[in-house]
């Protein structure tokens, strides 16, 4: 069986229940992929490293891909929290010297901090997060926290 968005959006929203640990989320999820983007960002680069030349890029690339094969308006979706994204963590970069040390640093706590709290909401769910189960989870969060936008405005995914 091939497995679609909504079996996605439906397993991933099985150990996320608590209304504590949805809200941690929210909050959590976006700091991950932020982080994780300016991890990415900050390695050095085979060519002068860019807005849209360096690894995050890459990532967000192959990422765009992944969403489109599951379903265009997600892959829509994530086309601006995406670029949003990589301009944000370019601006800290230059804001930064260009110092892609101290982007990293910047970024590593951030990503440690987010994903300590994320365990600590899936501590008060009573729930291992569902990546534990299988690692595209890891692509499903931003989805999952996506899904609830367009159902609030009414666009299906």
């Amino acid at each position: 069986m091939a497995k679609t968005m909504d079996w996605f959006l439906e397993k991933y929203g099985e150990s996320h229940q608590n209304p504590t640990n949805k809200i941690i989320h929210w909050f959590c999820v976006p700091a991950i992929m932020f982080s994780l983007f300016g991890l990415l960002y900050a390695i050095p680069f085979p060519v002068e490293r860019g807005l849209f030349t360096n690894w995050a890029s890459v990532f967000y690339a192959f990422a765009l891909i992944y969403y489109l094969r599951l379903s265009i308006p997600m892959f829509l979706g994530f086309l601006p929290i995406g670029t949003a994204i990589i301009f944000g963590i370019n601006a800290i970069y230059n804001a930064v010297g260009a110092d892609a040390g101290r982007l990293a640093l910047i970024s590593l706590g951030i990503f440690v901090v987010a994903w300590i709290i994320q365990f600590i909401g899936h501590k008060i769910e009573g729930a291992k997060p569902s990546f534990l189960e299988d690692v595209q989870f890891l692509m499903i969060g931003p989805a999952w926290l996506l899904h609830f936008i367009y159902k609030k405005i009414g666009i299906k995914y």
